[in-house]
């Protein structure tokens, strides 16, 4: 900042942000591609002046090359600038990338930091013990709703069981149809009469 500008109070020029840096690179480009159109256009005018003239009007044939001379150097000077322009906008564009990267990543960086600034090695491994031990607590539990203790045979020996019912099946076995008791006849045969005397007679 200047001597004069101190004594003024003016505030000194503030730098401009790539952003704003970028948007100017671009405004520049965008007048300097309009001009290259507008001299590519005349270049072409005074090409086709020339040509008209050349056995007609060699005065004016002469004016047109001399046109045309002039519009290709400004034309040169455009476009070199124009290379020089979008060299400088590759790097700022790259450049605001890599901020917006860093910027980001800071961000992430401080956000997860103030996400663990309470947490320490030894109090996550005592809460992972502690879901060890609930998970183990909640094993035991379905295992004993699954087997309740005192329901399962109250105290009934399985052996004796199985002793008891080959003897049953045995007993069955041994037990033949002369062993069974006869069925008296008449008690059959009494039966049989009264259920035809109650049979209705069909009509004729």
């Amino acid at each position: 900042m200047s001597f004069f500008k101190k004594i003024r109070g003016q505030k000194p020029d503030k730098k401009p942000t790539l952003p704003e840096a970028i948007r100017r690179l671009k405004v520049t480009e965008d007048g300097l591609l309009r001009k290259q159109n507008s001299l590519e256009e005349k270049l072409k005018s005074e090409i086709s002046n020339a040509k008209k003239h050349a056995s007609t009007n060699k005065k004016a044939a002469l004016q047109a090359l001399q046109k045309k001379k002039r519009l290709e150097r400004q034309l040169q000077h455009v476009d070199g600038a124009l290379t020089t322009l979008e060299a400088q906008l590759e790097l700022l564009e790259k450049a605001n990338t890599n901020k917006l990267a860093v910027e980001s990543m800071d961000k992430a960086a401080k956000a997860l930091k103030g996400t663990q600034k309470n947490w320490d090695v030894d109090k996550v491994g005592q809460i992972l013990d502690e879901l060890a031990e609930q998970r183990d607590l909640n094993d035991e539990i379905s295992d004993a709703i699954a087997h309740p203790v005192g329901f399962e045979d109250d105290g009934i020996d399985e052996e004796e069981l199985e002793k008891e019912l080959e003897n049953l099946d045995k007993e069955l076995g041994d037990l033949s149809v002369d062993d069974l008791p006869e069925v008296p006849q008449n008690d059959i045969k009494h039966k049989a009469k009264e259920k035809r005397d109650k049979s209705p007679i069909p009509a004729s």
